[in-house]
């Protein structure tokens, strides 16, 4: 069901709004330690390293798509705000072009380079071969994940959270199901695991397609009206391109510090793949707040009422720190267990453990305010600032502080974690700062003009 957030009460809205989207992430994270489950258990340590480094790398090959679709949301929630039909119908016909061009650049891609691409990621030589395979096989459904990416984008910019998470349902199901007959009794090892992923991602992308149209969300759509528009292409790639430029920053610091776990051998690589599923868990309430922070300002400015757009800000904020401060508690007193849950391995446990001892901390509460203020900024159709402070958390801060303090004094992986765990201070500062400053309402009269 489409919502209107430009009106009512704003806790109610985003929460409402914001808990289709949560349940469908916890799904997600469900699917994903049923997934890393059943690997570890029917494959071993080598499974799971093969499998979160190479679902890693596409993640990055895949982000500069998930980049675009962000655009997608900002201008449905800002054509659903202003009641632009036309608008509507020439940003969505164009995003859906350039989702299936995109699919098969990504595809070729892979299929052409996942050897060197594993290679680069110095996956260590007893997962390399299962690495291979898995990003090669889940690279040949990059259509039906981008073209589902495309779909979610707009149903949440025109206020539906609901549709998203029903289509994801369907996807962990189906999942968990096909992982558990392709890497258990017919023994398809990672391959198995990728090809279960490439198969419900169909499955979900066209139970979404078919609801989209039954229900006739975008009114006069048609099948011509799905092609590239120079003037659409423009203004998605200006809102985008930043966004992907963003999310591919932070997947590629993810795919580096991969890397850079890989190198102290195959107990801290299968470990710090189950720290990382862990930490993606707990920050999934987060990114669901922000995916509704997102909407409900394009939408506010899209319907000229800036100060909304900010309530919604602050009301998210609050939100993200209440439920990070419980999670922050909760994987504390849990951590032994829930690392249990993956591996039986006495080794990886008590590394895994030590990893979310550290990375499962104050830091999280930096994170929620950092990822709340620059949800707003892509809402406000300011990507660029989203982008460079994206920069600053990963690449500066991420990457550049883990190397100092794992090799330049000489930590080892515990200055990998510190890294980690340290990362999001400096650009959640910033991104208080910029949100304080008040500068994206100038941005947003200039857009207007």
């Amino acid at each position: 069901m489409e919502k209107d957030l430009t009106r009512g009460n704003v806790p109610l809205g985003l929460i409402g709004f914001a808990l289709p989207i949560l349940l469908g992430n916890l799904l997600q994270a469900c699917y994903s330690f049923a997934d890393m489950a059943i690997v570890g258990r029917l494959i071993g340590s080598e499974g799971l390293s093969a499998v979160e480094s190479a679902s890693r790398m596409y993640f990055l090959v895949a982000s500069l798509w998930n980049g675009i679709a962000v655009a997608g949301t900002v201008l449905a929630a800002k054509a659903k705000g202003a009641g632009d039909t036309e608008g509507l119908r020439g940003s969505v016909g164009t995003l859906f072009a350039l989702a299936g061009i995109s699919a098969l650049a990504v595809t070729a891609a892979c299929v052409a380079f996942g050897g060197p691409l594993v290679a680069a990621m110095d996956v260590p030589s007893e997962a390399r071969q299962g690495a291979k395979v898995y990003l090669v096989v889940v690279s040949l459904g990059a259509a039906f994940s981008f073209g589902y990416g495309a779909l979610c984008a707009v149903m949440r910019g025109l206020g539906d959270s609901t549709g998203p998470f029903v289509y994801g349902a369907v996807s962990v199901v189906a999942n968990v199901a096909l992982d558990l007959l392709f890497v258990g009794p017919l023994g398809m090892g990672a391959g198995g695991a990728a090809l279960a992923t490439v198969l419900s991602q169909g499955l979900s992308f066209a139970t979404a397609a078919i609801r989209l149209a039954r229900r006739g969300m975008i009114p006069g759509l048609r099948f011509s009206d799905l092609k590239p528009n120079l003037r659409e292409c423009v203004t998605i790639a200006k809102i985008g391109l930043p966004a992907a430029a963003q999310m591919g920053m932070l997947n590629l610091s993810y795919v580096l510090a991969t890397g850079m776990f890989n190198a102290h051998g195959l107990t801290v690589a299968a470990a710090s793949g189950i720290g990382l599923k862990v930490n993606t868990a707990v920050a999934m309430p987060t990114w669901a707040i922000g995916q509704a922070v997102i909407t409900m300002a394009g939408q506010c400015l899209g319907a000229g009422n800036p100060a909304r757009a900010k309530k919604a800000a602050l009301v998210g904020l609050a939100i993200n720190l209440g439920m990070n401060a419980a999670m922050v508690v909760a994987i504390r007193l849990c951590a032994g267990g829930i690392v249990g849950l993956f591996t039986t391995d006495p080794a990886v446990v008590s590394e895994a453990t030590r990893y979310l001892s550290i990375c499962c901390s104050f830091n999280f509460l930096f994170y929620a305010a950092m990822v709340t203020f620059d949800s707003f900024a892509t809402g406000t159709g300011n990507t660029l600032f989203a982008m460079v402070n994206s920069l600053i958390h990963s690449v500066a801060l991420r990457l550049a502080l883990s190397a100092f303090l794992a090799w330049g004094l000489r930590w080892g992986a515990s200055g990998l974690y510190w890294g980690e765990a340290l990362s999001p201070i400096v650009p959640c500062l910033v991104a208080a700062l910029w949100f304080a400053s008040g500068v994206w309402k100038k941005v947003k009269k200039e857009d207007k003009a």
